[in-house]
């Protein structure tokens, strides 16, 4: 999800998820930070844009699957939750979207 606060709203009123990407941990990405403290837990997602916009501690380079951590650790902050707990939430998240807890 790149887009502003509006662009949220109009997707949780259309059902749709945000995927939460490394740009949510660049120090100037104050608007995304507050959507996501806003955001309902039940429609988010974390992953990556590899192998491109790779988070802050890597940013400037390749990005990978791995480097979701980042973003889970950013998005726990901003929501006052643990880095387990927002794991778990975009997981069954995930589940949900895709069918996969069938």
């Amino acid at each position: 999800f790149g887009g502003d606060a509006v662009h949220a709203e109009t997707a949780r009123e259309l059902g749709f998820y945000l995927g939460i990407t490394g740009p949510v941990t660049y120090p100037k990405a104050y608007g995304l930070r507050n959507i996501v403290a806003q955001a309902p837990e039940e429609r988010l997602l974390i992953e990556t844009d590899a192998p491109f916009l790779a988070p802050q501690p890597r940013r400037g380079k390749r990005n990978e699957p791995a480097h979701v951590r980042w973003v889970a650790e950013q998005i726990a902050r901003v929501r006052g939750a643990t880095t387990a707990v927002i794991a778990r939430a975009s997981t069954e998240n995930a589940d949900r979207l895709f069918g996969w807890d069938d």
